[in-house]
């Protein structure tokens, strides 16, 4: 009997001791997006570049390909030089369905809502489902993989409120 408790306390300060470690993940996995984000509101591209992995792909069912993220950069930068600039106000959210974490790899899943709008035109909204594989490296997340998958609903983007950890988002607009 003795030996029954001796190894249920010992599991119960195994799994005490591993969520804090998780929960420690998790915010830093937060800020990660945060600062996606930001980058994305300041059109501060030299950031953006930087938290990819300089290997990573893109995944892009909407374009029906797979493709260097180095590709996919060049082709968002003037998107990124016009909100520095002013000429564009752009702004991302991220909201997830489900993070799988460990000390150094993540698997994110979600949706991100993409806004950009030029001065008097209307804003332009995407809402995208995606998948985000990432890895920890000299103590800083890279993303390797981004799967931008189908387009999501308003109704599906409400419905992730407050869901697996919602960090929140930046925005360049007023």
């Amino acid at each position: 009997m003795i030996r029954h408790l001796q190894r249920a306390a010992l599991l119960l300060l195994t799994v005490a001791a591993a969520a804090p470690a998780g929960a420690q993940v998790t915010d830093q996995l937060d800020a990660y997006w945060a600062e996606l984000a930001r980058t994305v509101a300041e059109g501060d591209y030299q950031a953006y570049a930087a938290a990819y992995h300089p290997d990573a792909v893109l995944v892009s069912l909407g374009g029906g390909r797979s493709y260097p993220i180095a590709e996919a950069l060049a082709g968002w930068k003037q998107g990124f030089d016009d909100t520095r600039a002013g000429t564009l106000c752009a702004g991302v959210e991220f909201r997830f369905s489900r993070r799988l974490t460990g000390p150094t790899t993540a698997h994110e899943t979600g949706i991100f809502r993409y806004v950009s709008q030029r001065p008097g035109q209307d804003p332009e909204v995407a809402l995208i489902h995606f998948t985000a594989l990432l890895v920890k490296r000299d103590g800083a997340w890279k993303m390797v993989m981004e799967y931008q998958g189908e387009p999501a609903t308003v109704a599906e983007w409400d419905a992730l409120r407050g869901a697996a950890d919602d960090p929140g988002s930046a925005s360049s607009r007023p």
